[in-house]
């Protein structure tokens, strides 16, 4: 799955140590774009904290999996990211419209409508 949205806070990092050796981990709160805005804390796991590099105003499109699991009987639900992408103002994607013909006009060189309807 992916989310698209800007970074508006940076949550402390966290660090311990497991049954596996020592974790980190950072969340960061993204809000989407849209009439309706949503904020969704991302969390960013061990070396990519560093590697993905977010800073807060950043406006980016992320690749994440979401997971839940049972503790006492509470469910608890996890926005881990695994790819980011930081996303430039006022580009487009060119993948949003591949495949997808262009279309200039609905008229031909005669100017009369070409449409069957």
């Amino acid at each position: 799955m992916e989310i698209t949205g800007k970074i508006i806070q940076i949550m402390p990092e966290q660090s311990g140590n497991g049954r596996n050796g020592t974790w980190r981990k950072q969340d960061f709160i993204l809000e989407t774009e849209g009439q309706y805005p949503k904020k969704v804390c991302l969390t960013v796991w061990g070396d990519k904290i560093d590697q993905f590099g977010m800073q807060q105003g950043d406006s980016v499109k992320a690749g994440i999996e979401i997971e839940s699991r049972e503790y006492n009987s509470r469910w608890y639900t996890d926005v881990k990211v695994w790819r980011v992408d930081k996303v430039v103002a006022g580009a487009t994607s060119d993948t949003a419209n591949a495949g997808a013909p262009e279309v200039s006009t609905f008229n031909d060189d005669s100017g009369e409508d070409i449409l069957p309807f």
